[in-house]
């Protein structure tokens, strides 16, 4: 029997009414830049990477499937949102002024982690985006009690 490959993560695939708007919303707020843009089929797909992690943009005309909760959709196969972290959410709040929209929060979960502190906005295609600030893994001893 042989190993599996080990895999990595690669990259989330993002269907944007407006290409331009959204690569602006993830350059601005969470410092992603243009890696490459391929054309095929008279379609131009975006990458965009910050650090590991990349971001494809999908150009679509289509409308939303389904209604969103505040913190991202519940629908099995909908990913609920994308996920980033900050030093200070207030902070971020505050350079955003009231160019993003917040959804829900900012709520701070202390009861689970001190410090833990979220906030949910939309991208320009409604996408729920999730910035978080203070999260930390539980130990290995904390870990095993839910096994």
């Amino acid at each position: 029997m042989s190993t599996p490959q080990q895999a990595r993560w690669s990259h989330v695939g993002l269907n944007c009414r407006d290409q331009q708007a959204t690569e602006e919303f993830y350059r601005r707020w969470f410092g992603f830049e243009r890696a490459r843009v391929v054309e095929a089929d008279g379609s131009r797909v975006v990458f965009l990477k910050s650090g590991p992690v990349y971001l494809e943009l999908f150009p679509t005309t289509a409308e939303p499937a389904f209604v969103t909760a505040k913190d991202g959709p519940d629908h099995p196969g909908a990913a609920r949102h994308l996920a980033f972290q900050v030093d200070d959410v207030d902070a971020f709040l505050t350079a955003a002024g009231h160019e993003l929209e917040v959804l829900l929060g900012p709520l701070a979960f202390d009861e689970f982690i001190p410090g833990w502190k979220t906030v949910w906005v939309s991208d320009p295609d409604g996408v729920v985006v999730e910035v978080s600030q203070g999260y930390t893994d539980q130990t290995p001893e904390e870990l095993r009690s839910y096994a």
